[in-house]
């Protein structure tokens, strides 16, 4: 149990490091959050913290914050 602790520390003190020198980006944040949840719901504590690091690394989802083009024409509404 003692060497799963000092695992699981020696991972977040890594990640706080990594996240503290580079800017985080946003997929990186929602990384470590998707796979820590499903770490927690899959293994318990222990899963957490691979899953946490694991979607760090691998990085979630990219959102495109692009805005649409959205006009009427001929009473009908088109988008782009």
């Amino acid at each position: 149990m003692k060497i799963l602790a000092a695992i699981g520390f020696a991972s977040l003190t890594l990640m706080a490091s990594a996240s503290g020198a580079m800017a985080v980006k946003s997929s990186t944040v929602t990384g470590a959050a998707i796979g820590a949840g499903a770490g927690a719901v899959v293994a318990g504590p222990p899963g957490a913290v691979v899953g946490g690091v694991a979607g760090a690394v691998i990085g979630g989802p990219s959102v495109p914050r692009a805005h649409r083009h959205c006009w009427v024409s001929h009473g009908v509404r088109h988008c782009r």
